[in-house]
């Protein structure tokens, strides 16, 4: 099984819906993701997802079915923090260097002070892994530790179109890496397409293997601006 982790495209959040130029990415998405197809399409219920999703359903003629977890106002009410200049913002938007410390690790990351300010980050980043889990059951593929127990084997790609805040919590799940760890070492931008190969091994057990991360070859190829492409920290 394939897994497409997309990120939005440039998003308006007033309206939440796209930009002009973030429905250009949308549909650069949608003639990049033609090329190979599609078997099913997840989407957050917030509108700059399921706009984003919209051009590459119409291509595939595939319906989108919409994942309440993968919304990113949940994720934003846990993990947002108010500055001291009274702005909220992701907690893990810090300077990086505040998050990878060498004093903590997958089980107590959430003690580092970053976080202290949180709502409930290690409350929001259980209740992800949780209901990644129910999601990768339903495609087949039952968690067991750090590995997947292979129930329903099979070749499908799966696309999931979601957020930046929540779908860097989801890969650090995924890949089995301390959240913190990737927070401060990786990030995904507007748009882009994250690829997660999941082996049908013939020992019953697969992990997944991050075969493409944060892509966006879609926007060189379309000639769109890649400064908007790739804007982090400063939104959701």
């Amino acid at each position: 099984m394939l897994l497409y982790i997309i990120r939005h495209g440039e998003p308006d959040y007033q309206t939440d819906s796209l930009t002009e130029n973030g429905q250009k990415q949308a549909d650069a998405l949608a003639e990049r993701l033609c090329t190979h197809g599609l078997d099913e399409i997840y989407s957050s219920p917030l509108g700059r997802a399921v706009q984003t999703a919209q051009p590459t359903c119409s291509r595939l003629k595939l319906p989108y079915a919409i994942e309440e977890w993968m919304s990113e106002s949940i994720a934003w009410d846990e993990f947002s923090v108010v500055d001291d200049n009274g702005t909220r913002n992701w907690a893990f938007g810090c300077n990086n260097t505040k998050l990878i410390g060498n004093d903590y690790s997958i089980n107590d990351w959430h003690t580092n002070p970053v976080f202290s300010s949180c709502k409930s980050a290690f409350e929001g980043y259980r209740r992800i892994t949780n209901c990644s889990d129910n999601f990768l059951d339903r495609l087949g593929y039952k968690r067991d530790g750090n590995l997947y127990k292979i129930i329903t084997p099979n070749e499908k790609r799966i696309a999931a179109f979601c957020h930046h805040g929540l779908g860097t919590a989801w890969l650090s799940h995924l890949l089995s890496i301390s959240p913190h760890i990737f927070w401060s070492s990786f990030d995904i931008a507007h748009s882009s397409v994250t690829i997660l190969l999941f082996r049908n091994n013939p020992d019953g057990y697969t992990a997944p293997t991050c075969v493409c991360l944060s892509d966006i070859s879609h926007i060189y190829r379309e000639k769109l601006p890649v400064n908007a492409a790739i804007k982090f920290y400063d939104d959701n």
